[in-house]
């Protein structure tokens, strides 16, 4: 495997292991998704309502709560990359 242009060394690759779980009530579904990075784990919890009146379809609600833990995910993730980055330039400040 080559480098990307001006990239040099070795492309390193990482996995990170996301657990969706879906909690299903008559109205309810609830939604677990853990995030494992190796070095942080970030959780969210979220919820999509069926209105009683709403015709039954497969799969909807567990679109919707796994969608809004996946979104409150990402926000988790981008402001702790954000504080991260934030305590680096400061070391970097304060050493340099």
């Amino acid at each position: 495997m080559t480098s990307p242009a001006g990239a040099s060394g070795p492309v390193r690759t990482k996995e990170w292991k996301l657990s969706i779980r879906l909690f299903e009530e008559p109205g309810l579904t609830r939604t677990h998704v853990v995030l494992d990075t190796g070095d942080t784990v970030l959780e969210s919890i979220a919820e999509a309502h069926r209105s009683p009146h709403a015709p039954l379809a497969a799969g909807i609600s567990d679109e919707i709560a796994a969608g809004r833990a996946l979104m409150d995910l990402g926000e988790q993730l981008v402001g702790a990359g954000a504080a991260d980055a934030q305590a680096v330039a400061a070391d970097a400040r304060r050493d340099g």
